[in-house]
């Protein structure tokens, strides 16, 4: 049986867009200092806010996060800070959790005012449907990765994380983070038929038909006709490849920041 995903309608005002990006992996140092790409990151947001109509944060925001009850991981102030301005004047923000931020909670939304999304959605702007999520765990194989999603987003698993003190939970959850994670410069298309997202795109274009298939994780730039008039699109990321979508209410762009 196929799944049911939920589906919004957004309208963008007069001469205002949609924007898309994924993959900031803030906290990672291995490309840089964290803080100097923060840095690029807010000079990107603060660069589109005034033609925003509606932001979309594609999952791993954060190379960690957990919130615990009092604590959230130290950093990032910055970015939320510019996040705020565009909630502030009115401008929504959708982030998508990802599997670096999959203890994503209710901080972002209680403070922010952004919309956390756990799972792939149906937008549909300006009458254009598009099928957005972050993208781990979708398609075939990749079976122990899956696995360790449904042990890790279990209440018990979170709330046995939550008794760690925090210098103990973060430290460990960064160890691991950088155990897990494939260096991007590495990543090379592996052509149609073996990308997990473009095979798992082409099977919901049967079943959810979108104009556009939106996804991270991958951390590759990847604009790929489906057929039937369809594209798989992948973000990249901002630990090397600084793109991000850019939708004007007829079409969409892939496009590069250059600070």
């Amino acid at each position: 049986m196929s799944t049911i995903y939920n589906s919004i309608n957004l309208h963008l005002p007069t001469n205002k867009k949609a924007y898309f990006a994924s993959d900031f992996h803030l906290g990672a140092n291995y490309s840089g200092k964290s803080i100097e790409r923060e840095r690029i990151i807010i000079q990107w947001l603060a660069s589109i806010r005034e033609d925003t109509g509606v932001l979309f944060l594609v999952g791993d925001l954060f190379d960690f996060w957990f919130e615990y009850k009092y604590v959230i991981p130290k950093g990032y102030t910055r970015f939320l800070a510019e996040l705020s301005k565009f909630t502030d004047n009115g401008i929504p923000i959708f982030v998508f959790t990802g599997n670096h931020d999959i203890w994503m909670f209710d901080y972002l939304n209680e403070e922010l005012g952004v919309k956390i999304l756990r799972e792939p959605h149906i937008f549909y702007i300006n009458n254009h449907p598009f099928f957005i999520g972050h993208g781990d765990g979708l398609g075939p194989g990749d079976k122990k990765f899956k696995f360790l999603k449904k042990i890790f987003t279990l209440p018990i698993c979170q709330k046995l994380f939550s008794w760690l003190h925090p210098d103990i939970g973060v430290a460990l959850a960064q160890t691991w983070s950088n155990h897990s994670r494939t260096d991007p410069r590495t990543e090379k298309f592996e052509g149609e038929g073996n990308e997990r997202l473009i095979v798992y795109s082409k099977e919901q274009l049967a079943i959810h038909p979108a104009q556009y298939y939106i996804f991270g994780h991958r951390h590759l730039p990847l604009d790929i006709h489906l057929g039937q008039g369809a594209r798989y699109i992948n973000l990249g990321d901002w630990l090397y490849n600084y793109t991000y979508l850019e939708y004007d209410g007829t079409q969409v762009e892939l496009k590069k920041y250059y600070p």
